[in-house]
């Protein structure tokens, strides 16, 4: 009857999947570091001896398609030009067995590197040094001994990031190393991708990537780990999976690959995004045994991606402004909102939207929403058109369609991930209309909303409901629970005219980095006077780790720093409501 892509995945860093931390292995802090010889990136010998007469070397282990080591690139760049006249040397090595001297010297020239880049093959000084993430810092001192090990500072970390006044602990490592001071914090927790190392593990077992691993990830993980799309590295191929297992094995393992966040004791839902028990196994076994490549011939067909419109031919293409936006090379940028006029003379019938990144490497998520005729804002309720990584466009049959008002403007709501290169983009939506006359029923927004909370500072679990009632008997189709940052849980109950109650759906562990729309398998039917109460969660404490400021209360807002408490619900009328 009809297919819905207003999959809202918000992710500031889908790009950041990849990424998590280490703790328990022995400090380096103390130990000193022999002297060595690696290619750089051009083939050129350089030696850690080449660098005598530096106070200090800074050695960081980077990865071409780690988000992170993206992120920091012109970072460390900017740290190499401001203490290079106090003597200080950064020292970049890839140890990855998946990243070839030409993809290092593609990722140099991207980034502009301001210092060496070292090829470590086998990852011998990996291994030597005790390095295990991208990235990972070494602060030397002149005598060549480890005096500051771990991150370059505190902005992102497993499923948050700060605005730029992060504690920036390398620069306070070299000043107090520079000063002759004791450093305060001389080990940090490095924060990234695993190095890819070469195992010695010989590939064994019937578990194959061409007869069992590849249809799990063109199934599960392609449509955003591919060419072209904004997840860090690709899982087309053998080739492309080599380096990251430890990394799948690890996103598997804590439940953020693929990002799904329902509980699955509530409800059922057709885009449901998890791997079952049996698909984790096979990937663990098959990592165990060496990851053998298996027969060509069992390779099954990969799946196809549309290069042009999902949707027939667009009746119109709307652009989101007159001239591309620019999108910085690293940071946190927050939502991006612009304003256009479609010329929208007279009612529209809407049976068809695609939104599009003009730039899939740093476009997260796009949202269109309408501003009704002679206001300012936008209808929260009628977000028209939306694309995140994977999702399919919104097409309706059976006489379905979204009523938009003449003179009604569009709000572009864009969501930016930076990926280490400035980046310009100028996304845009198509639409396929339809006469009123071919309208029977009209897809309609439902919200719970309560846009006049406070959240206490400092208080880690802060309650707020909101209610729906049914006005009209009406299929409900989809939840889509929206909180920023602070969001901790968000819960759907229903309670049905007759006393019944059931809940819909759990999310206990809200991400605001994947919000995600739940889509039910079946509609389900809400009789008129059904109440559907939504409960959400803040955390507001220190002790969350994405929260912009805990010493402060927070009220309603646009930005992400704010905060909102939204229900979504999409729903279509059980009797025709426009014939």
């Amino acid at each position: 009857m009809w297919k819905f892509g207003l999959l809202t995945t918000l992710a500031l860093l889908c790009s950041l999947p990849c990424l998590a931390s280490d703790s328990g292995h022995l400090s380096p802090i103390g130990e000193r570091v022999d002297s060595f010889t690696l290619d750089n990136c051009y083939g050129k010998p350089v030696s850690l001896d080449d660098f005598s007469e530096s106070n200090a070397i800074a050695i960081v282990f980077l990865g071409t398609e780690c988000p992170l080591a993206k992120l920091y690139g012109p970072r460390l760049t900017q740290i190499q030009q401001q203490y290079s006249d106090r003597g200080i040397q950064i020292v970049g090595i890839n140890s990855n067995k998946q990243d070839s001297l030409t993809e290092l010297a593609a990722y140099v020239h991207r980034h502009e590197f301001g210092f060496p880049m070292l090829k470590d093959p086998g990852n011998r000084i990996a291994d030597t040094m005790g390095a295990q993430r991208t990235p990972e810092v070494f602060l030397l001192d002149q005598d060549r001994v480890v005096r500051y090990h771990g991150r370059i500072d505190d902005q992102y970390g497993v499923g948050y990031s700060k605005e730029r006044d992060a504690k920036p602990e390398l620069t306070l490592a070299i000043d107090a190393l520079l000063g002759g001071k004791a450093i305060d914090k001389p080990e940090t927790e490095a924060v990234g991708c695993h190095i890819g190392r070469v195992k010695e593990v010989p590939p064994t077992g019937s578990v194959t990537f061409t007869k069992d691993i590849a249809p799990i990830f063109n199934t599960k993980c392609v449509n955003c780990h591919r060419d072209g799309e904004i997840a860090p590295f690709t899982l087309t191929s053998y080739d492309d999976v080599l380096g990251w297992e430890d990394t799948i094995l690890e996103v598997i393992a804590e439940n953020r690959m693929p990002p799904w966040y329902a509980d699955p004791d509530h409800g059922t839902f057709a885009n449901d995004a998890r791997l079952t028990s049996h698909q984790r196994e096979l990937i663990s076994t098959w990592v165990d045994n060496g990851m053998p490549e298996g027969d060509p011939k069992d390779l099954p067909e990969p799946p196809k991606f549309v290069d042009g419109w999902q949707i027939d031919q667009p009746d119109q293409v709307v652009r989101m402004r007159d001239k591309p936006f620019s999108v910085p090379a690293e940071g946190v940028l927050d939502y991006q909102r612009f304003v256009i006029d479609p010329q929208w003379s007279e009612d529209k019938y809407i049976v068809a939207s695609e939104a599009r990144p003009d730039k899939r490497g740093v476009v997260h998520h796009i949202l269109v929403y309408v501003i009704p005729p002679g206001q300012q804002r936008r209808d929260l309720r009628q977000a028209i058109a939306g694309y995140a990584p994977g999702s399919p466009p919104l097409e309706l049959t059976d006489g379905i369609a979204v009523e938009v008002k003449a003179g009604s403007k569009l709000l572009f709501e864009m969501h930016y991930t930076p990926n280490g290169t400035t980046t310009e983009d100028l996304s845009y939506v198509g639409f396929r209309f339809t006469n009123k006359q071919n309208v029977r029923k009209r897809l309609q927004g439902r919200l719970a909303i309560d846009q006049r909370f406070e959240i206490p500072a400092g208080v880690a679990n802060h309650t707020v409901k909101a209610t729906y009632v049914v006005r009209q008997e009406e299929n409900l189709i989809s939840m889509s629970p929206h909180m920023h940052l602070r969001g901790k849980s968000f819960r759907y109950d229903i309670r049905f005219p007759d006393g019944r109650k059931d809940t819909l759906l759990n999310v206990p562990n809200y991400d605001f980095n994947w919000q995600l729309k739940y889509i039910l398998d079946e509609p389900m039917r809400l009789p008129k006077g059904t109440r559907v109460e939504c409960t959400a969660v803040f955390d507001n404490s220190k002790y969350n780790l994405a929260n912009p400021d805990p010493s402060k209360p927070v009220r309603w807002g646009d930005q992400s720093f704010e905060e909102m408490m939204i229900g979504f619900m999409d729903t279509v009328p059980v009797e025709d409501d426009l014939r």
